[in-house]
């Protein structure tokens, strides 16, 4: 189906030694085209405003943009986390409230497929997420004859998510509410769409879109909490089932059937590496943040993106992947307690690339451009300064932005990392201490 508004999107990510194209499971919008926003969700929303984010936008703690002409406007090194988590919504949640934290009595008999959906169904919710507009897009035209009013719309996306407490908390992918590829960043306004048809708006307690996991709250009572199973325990070949809301609430509730295809996939998104359930039960736009489901009825992953396209001569088909409910599990309870994801590691700076135009133009190593050091952070007690080009990581060869952060991601926070720079034209080398992410970072 391809509309104005839905125009799949893709992008290369690595798989072992092949490239491939992913398309981005809640981007039915290439260019993030507005669409009408509906007063309130209802279940016939309609194709039109389905898939309209991004899927598996995975930005890496540092992610820095390029150069326009010497020095464009630098990007933080630092995660992004929620501007609109209240005190209460931080404080620690008991894990006996929570499904997914407890489940005392798991299941141990094989469910038959209808039997599957019957338990999980009540669980599983359609998320609507209103984004506002960038100001700079707000008097400009997008594309060709499109009309002002509709310029001003602001853009509307749907997913999925899973109940995780009777008291309305709901784990969905960060990219369904949070848009990082058109700079839209945290929606202005999210809604949940329940099993009866009743809306809910919703609060963020908290989102990491490396991990691309984030966690809502709605006011709710005695909502079915979906169970978590061990991704661990999982068989390859082992029967799972995958629920979702593709290409919108029309189709609010599609069940699909596949196996196991693959274990622990090391696919690699925007530099960042996840280690991810391959799968091959269909899985399309406005499936992310549902959940995949084994035999017993349990959530053992989070669905978040699919490969669709061609390698070669050959097609790809039948190839998604979800988030393992075990990483799921912890990476949920840091959101919930500390509204970030504890663990993450970062430099304390903020810089831009050197390209190999920029250095032959201003006389500089091609490397990573120290714009500014964070005040107290693990770059400037090391004695790092702005105007610092950082040449290697690790002993490796660094050259841009991207490569910095995906040799700093394979430590932890209070792990060494060693770092080589040229300052004046001379060459140093310094070993610092990575700082945590938290979620009061700049």
């Amino acid at each position: 189906m391809k509309n104005k508004f839905t125009t799949m999107k893709r992008k290369v990510i690595k798989m072992n030694e092949y490239n491939f194209n992913i398309e981005e499971i809640e981007d039915g919008s290439g260019n993030m085209l507005p669409t009408p926003a509906p007063k309130k969700p209802t279940k016939h929303i309609g194709l039109k405003i389905a898939a309209s984010l991004m899927a598996m936008a995975f930005v890496s703690a540092g992610s820095i943009g390029i150069y326009s002409q010497i020095i464009d406007k630098p990007q933080n090194n630092n995660t992004q986390l929620s501007e609109s988590v209240s005190e209460s919504s931080n404080q620690a949640v008991k894990a006996e409230n929570m499904g997914m934290l407890n489940n005392e009595n798991d299941s141990t008999k094989v469910l038959d497929t209808e039997e599957i959906v019957e338990k999980v169904l009540p669980s599983v919710v359609g998320i609507e997420s209103e984004f506002s507009m960038p100001e700079e897009y707000q008097n400009s035209f997008f594309g060709f004859g499109m009309m002002q009013q509709e310029q001003q719309q602001n853009p509307v996306g749907t997913g999925t998510g899973v109940v995780i407490s009777q008291d309305g908390y709901i784990v969905t992918n960060a990219h369904v509410i949070y848009d990082s590829e058109h700079g839209y960043g945290l929606a202005s306004k999210i809604s949940v769409l329940l099993n009866d048809n009743s809306t809910n708006e919703a609060e963020v307690i908290g989102y990491d879109v490396d991990c691309d996991l984030a966690v809502l709250k709605i006011e709710a009572e005695n909502l079915t909490a979906a169970e978590f199973g061990s991704s661990d325990e999982l068989r390859l070949g082992e029967s799972v089932t995958a629920i979702g809301n593709p290409l919108g609430f029309d189709l609010m509730n599609t069940v699909t059937k596949g196996i196991v295809s693959g274990l622990n996939r090391s696919i690699t998104i925007n530099d960042k590496s996840m280690n991810l359930i391959q799968t091959d039960a269909a899985i399309n736009s406005g499936n992310s943040g549902g959940p995949l489901i084994n035999k017993y009825g349990q959530v053992i992953g989070i669905n978040s993106s699919k490969l669709s396209s061609t390698y070669g001569s050959a097609s790809i088909e039948g190839i998604g992947f979800a988030i393992p409910s075990d990483e799921t599990t912890a990476i949920v309870k840091d959101l919930m307690e500390f509204g970030y994801v504890t663990g993450k590691p970062q430099l304390g700076i903020t810089c831009q690339n050197v390209t190999e135009t920029i250095s032959q133009m201003y006389n500089m190593p091609v490397g990573v451009y120290i714009v500014e050091v964070t005040p107290d952070g693990a770059a400037d007690k090391v004695g790092l300064k702005s105007g610092d080009i950082l040449i290697k990581a690790d002993g490796k060869e660094i050259t841009t932005s991207d490569e910095l952060n995906a040799q700093k991601n394979l430590h932890k926070a209070g792990e060494e990392m060693e770092l080589t720079f040229v300052r004046n034209g001379e060459e140093h080398t310094t070993t610092i201490t990575l700082d945590e992410i938290t979620k009061t970072a700049d």
